[in-house]
């Protein structure tokens, strides 16, 4: 088992990670009937997909020894109505940790980030907007 998830009533779930017994809640946004303050489950998937590419790229980094430290990643999601689902999910990812990036270590960072598991899994018709900002 992954996690467990708890309604705690005024649309609010408390979801707790078995392994490390990690809470978090949700809440419907205002948008949704909800009171917007916390993340909202789709809230969580846009931003899953952040947090996973940097993971995939901070490993592909430590075997290629190439610095991401201090790299950000920027999450807009994009709903859709009739269903209501995420349209678009924008990733905008500043590298940093490194004066320059050669163009092997920028194919090595942006292939790890587009071939996430969470990339991966998201719906095709999820539209994927993804940018690097590299240092000048």
């Amino acid at each position: 088992m992954t996690s467990t998830v708890l309604y705690k009533g005024n649309l609010r779930t408390e979801m707790t990670h078995i392994q490390s017994k990690t809470v978090v809640e949700t809440d419907a946004p205002v948008d949704n009937n909800g009171k917007g303050e916390r993340f909202s489950p789709t809230d969580l998937v846009a931003t899953a997909l952040g947090g996973c590419m940097l993971t995939i790229i901070g490993i592909a980094c430590n075997t290629h020894q190439i610095n991401i430290d201090g790299t950000s990643v920027e999450i807009t999601k994009v709903m859709q109505a009739n269903p209501r689902r995420i349209g678009e999910i924008v990733v905008t990812m500043t590298l940093k940790g490194q004066a320059i990036y050669s163009e092997k270590e920028q194919k090595i960072i942006e292939h790890a980030a587009l071939t996430c598991p969470v990339y991966l899994s998201l719906h095709e018709e999820v539209k994927k907007t993804v940018s690097f900002i590299w240092p000048n």
